[in-house]
């Protein structure tokens, strides 16, 4: 399978560069297996909803993880955007290091400009926090020690900034606004927003609940691998970028008794998807609570285990999210639907419309 076959043309100006003033006012495309597609508004959603099925969604949370800073020595601006902890083997943790161990807080970054951040590099951002480069990563980042004068969350939650995506080219007034509404300030890691969830509010999750559907949120902390450009030709020579997750008790209670109960699982996002797919089942069928890594890989071909239907949001050409969403809805489908979106106009990416897959 070829990355190319996922090509399309994309007309620049339908890449949405704010959203909405109401995030349940973006359009809704629902692209059923059988039958026509239809256009809607997103908080017609409920319509598609039924009491027993379950709305599974990724509360993680973005941390303000783009730095700016300047080099030891010459002075020059240095951007830093923080991925993920790591341990002292250059592995992910997912959880923070307990206070006083004093070697500071070791974290995969992208830097730019990358090329003048070499190990051995110290990267100054203000007076409370510097950085020193350690390593490359394969996937050109870099491992960087930072040793923080205070708690380090403290100062990154008051000097850095949102990173918005790089095809979005201005700053959105209010940052919340790519922050989802369920987003959990106790799990604010991710350096990319599960967009999907972008379009609930408050008042949509209280009426979807009130028509007997269960809310089921497990978390993955979004990395940029999500988002990183298919560099090869051919599909099944792509590495994913791993990911944190966690799906709790709770959770996987609910997961079960819904699919015990004949309900239909609705994951809002990608994110989300690759989450649940990543869950192993009992020899009851039950759902098994879990956490770890993940850097699964879904494209074409692959049988969906958890996932009745998709909400998500239209995608870059060419990306691991497109071909993740031509795997559960069929290529032709797919593809199909992505031609119509841009024939009528519909609004790409991060603030941009969504789609539903039943």
């Amino acid at each position: 399978m070829k990355v190319a076959d996922f090509d399309f043309h994309l007309p620049q100006e339908l890449v949405a560069q704010e959203p909405l003033e109401r995030r349940d006012e973006s359009r809704l495309m629902v692209v059923p297996r059988h039958g026509e597609i239809e256009h809607r508004s997103f908080r017609d959603i409920i319509d598609y909803l039924a009491s027993g099925d379950a709305l599974v969604l990724n509360d993680t949370r973005v941390m303000k993880a783009r730095l700016m800073g300047t080099r030891e020595g010459t002075g020059g601006k240095v951007e830093v955007l923080l991925l993920s902890r790591v341990d002292g083997e250059g592995k992910g943790e997912g959880e923070r290091k307990g206070e006083g161990e004093g070697e500071g807080e070791i974290w995969e970054v992208l830097v730019k400009p990358g090329r003048k951040a070499m190990p051995g590099t110290r990267l100054f951002f203000g007076e409370r926090l510097v950085a020193e480069v350690l390593d490359k990563t394969p996937a050109g980042g870099r491992i960087v020690r930072f040793l923080a004068h205070g708690d380090f969350d403290r100062i990154v939650e008051e000097i850095g900034r949102v990173p918005l995506p790089p095809y979005i080219k201005k700053e959105i007034a209010d940052p919340e606004r790519y922050q989802t509404v369920y987003a959990n300030r106790a799990k604010q890691a991710s350096a990319a927003a599960p967009t999907a969830g972008l379009h609930f509010t408050r008042e949509l999750l209280e009426r979807i609940e009130e028509k007997g559907v269960q809310i089921v949120y497990i978390t993955l902390h979004v990395g940029l691998g999500t988002f990183r450009p298919v560099k090869v030709e051919a599909v099944e020579e792509h590495v994913m970028h791993a990911e944190y997750f966690t799906v709790g008790d709770e959770a996987a209670r609910a997961l079960t008794r819904t699919r015990v109960r004949g309900g239909r699982v609705f994951a809002v996002g990608t994110t989300t998807v690759r989450t649940l797919e990543s869950l192993r089942t009992g020899d009851d069928g039950s759902v098994l609570p879990s956490s770890g890594w993940t850097s699964k890989f879904i494209y074409p071909g692959y049988r969906f285990q958890l996932v009745d239907a998709l909400v998500t949001n239209f995608h870059l050409p060419r990306s691991t999210l497109l071909m993740l969403v031509c795997a559960f809805g069929g290529y032709e489908r797919v593809m199909s639907a992505y031609e119509i979106a841009v024939r009528e106009r519909y609004r790409f990416f991060s603030f941009g419309d969504a789609m539903l897959l039943l």
